[in-house]
This record gives structure tokens, C-alpha cells and sequence, in this order.
């Protein structure tokens, strides 16, 4: 077993360097098209269904699985519509205190449930609705004149970190609904005895992503990490097990590229400040492989959700 993994690191480093990238790209990315054709197969099989729902914790990759899934799904004869949770979110004002007193926008309660709820059971009935956009500039719902109405052979596709909470859908019919959890579940160990544990995928992909369109250093996401795990742990990690799929969104080639894109900012972190332990333990991990240029990656990867160049709307 330890052998194997050793050869597994290798192998992924001696592809970067003699130039076959792009066959361990295409690993990578035909792990995610088998996944999401036997997904979508799945769902077409159920013809009650009609909301897809997908959650994950921060940073799986869930906007871009959406995006992907409604293309399987179209191949498969549906017409998908995507959409996402952030739509309903509270306007700022009105987002829940956690116990602490400090805004909780991990919170299920950040949403407008209810109008959530009306919106879903209307569209299943075949209504026309108002469709909202949020705001995040100035943390308000606005309507901006879109509407929605579905055709016989709609299904939604919905995606967000509560999209499994019982409490979001609970009264729409269960036969309507098909629940995916996606994050990345396959660890990689890096010599047979250490290991990078998932989450920690998920902080680089964040911190590719912050650094790239939100102007965060690594030093500010890695800060604002244990907060976001605690929710996780509180409001997604309890419903996974509601799920009718899983999706691994893990690649054999993420690694090298997430090196590839944030190695330099991470070495700023100053060695004083308390985040420099995490920036440290970051960079080890990231040294055992090689750095894989973003060309390389499709525009449809999951991955491109992090490092940007993504075709798909995925802000």
C-alpha cells in the first residue's frame, strides 16, 4: 500500500515533467463524466423527479457540478434549468446572530425559506415566477424582471451548502426531489504516512478563489477557515447521509495545479502571525508535487471554479 502511493506521487510528477499533462487531465476530468452519466442516468430513471438538489461543503466544486450535470441531463433527453440558493438569501439586515452575536451567513435561517418554498412548489405546478438575483455588492434580493415557468420535461437543478437540509424543502414532495452530496472524498497520501485530508483541498481551492476574485490573501483565508468548518460541521456535515448520490469531485491532477496557483502568495504569510503554521504545513504538502500550468485544464474542469477561465457562470 505504501509503495503503491509513493508511486502514485511519481506518477502524477513524472507526467507534468515528460510532457503528458494533458492524459492526466483527461483522467481526472473522465472520472468526473462517469460519475455524473451514471447521476444523471439515475435521475431519468425516477420520472417523478423534478428538483435536483446538490450541497456540499465550502469550496467542492457544486456550482460547476451543476452546470455539468444539466448538460448530462440534456443529453439524456431533459431540459434542465440551473440555479442557486444564493438567490434567496435574507438581505443583510436580516441575517441571523450566532451565539457569539456575530452574523451567522453559514446559517440555514440566511435564507428566505419560505419564499424559497412558494417559489419551488409553483414552478413543480407549472407557474410562472418572479426570479431573483442577489445582490452580494450591497446584500440585498433584487427582482430584475427574470421569470421562470417550466416546461413538462424540466427538472431544476439547484445547488447550494443547505440544498440537503430537510428543513428547506420540507414541504415539497419527496418523490419530486433527488438529493446529490459532492465534495472531494479521496485523500491523498503523500508517502504512505502523510496524508493531505480533504479539507485541505478545500482551502486551497478557496484560497485560489479569494485570491482571484475577492482580493483575500491566503493569510485572511486561512483566518476565516475554522469558522467555516465550524459551519460545515453544524448545518451540512448532519445531512449528508439524505443523499441519493454522492459526487467525489476530487482530481488526480488537482494538486499540481492548485500549487501552480497559489505557491508564491502563500509564501507570504509572515512568519509572526498565527495563520504562518497553516501556510507552513500548506506549503509542505504542496512541495511534493510538480506545478501544472492552468493551459492544460478545460474550461469545464471543476477546478477552473477556483483558478478562473471557467465557461460556465460561476462567479
Amino acid at each position: 500500500m505504501i509503495e503503491r502511493e509513493k508511486r502514485r506521487v511519481a506518477y502524477i510528477n513524472e507526467m507534468i515533467e515528460s510532457h503528458h499533462a494533458p492524459e492526466l487531465v483527461a483522467m481526472g476530468e473522465r472520472y468526473h463524466a462517469r460519475q455524473l452519466t451514471r447521476i444523471a442516468k439515475d435521475i431519468c430513471r425516477r420520472p417523478s423527479v423534478r428538483v435536483v438538489l446538490i450541497a456540499g461543503p465550502s469550496s467542492s466544486g457544486k456550482t460547476t457540478t451543476s452546470h455539468r450535470l444539466c448538460l448530462e441531463l440534456l443529453a439524456q433527453g431533459k431540459q434542465p434549468v440551473a440555479l442557486s440558493l444564493d438567490n434567496w438569501y435574507l438581505n443583510g439586515d436580516m441575517i441571523p446572530l450566532d451565539e457569539h452575536g456575530k452574523r451567522d451567513d453559514e446559517s440555514i435561517y440566511a435564507l428566505d425559506i419560505k419564499q424559497l418554498e412558494e417559489d419551488l412548489n409553483a414552478l413543480i405546478a407549472g407557474k410562472e415566477i418572479a426570479l431573483p438575483t442577489f445582490n452580494f455588492t450591497e446584500e440585498r434580493r433584487e427582482y430584475l424582471g427574470d421569470t421562470l415557468q417550466l416546461e413538462p420535461d424540466s427538472i431544476l437543478v439547484i445547488e447550494g451548502i443547505h440544498a440537503l437540509n430537510p428543513l428547506l424543502t420540507a414541504h415539497i414532495d419527496p418523490a419530486c426531489k433527488y438529493k446529490i452530496f459532492a465534495a472531494p472524498m479521496s485523500p491523498v497520501t503523500l508517502d504512505g504516512h502523510k496524508w493531505v485530508p480533504t479539507h485541505v483541498h478545500r482551502l486551497l481551492r478557496r484560497m485560489s478563489r479569494d485570491l482571484r476574485t475577492r482580493g483575500k490573501s491566503p493569510l485572511q483565508t486561512i483566518a476565516n477557515w475554522p469558522s467555516v468548518r465550524a459551519g460545515e460541521k453544524k448545518w451540512i456535515e448532519p445531512f449528508r447521509k439524505e443523499a441519493d448520490a454522492r459526487f467525489d469531485t476530487s482530481m488526480v491532477y488537482e494538486l499540481p495545479a492548485i500549487r501552480y496557483a497559489v505557491e508564491t502568495a502563500l509564501q507570504t504569510v509572515p512568519a509572526a502571525s498565527k495563520e504562518y503554521e497553516v501556510a507552513k504545513q500548506l506549503l509542505f504538502y504542496l512541495s511534493f508535487f510538480e506545478g501544472l500550468e492552468a493551459s492544460y485544464i478545460p474550461r469545464t474542469s471543476i477546478l477552473r471554479e477556483f483558478i478562473g477561465g471557467s465557461q460556465f457562470n460561476v462567479g
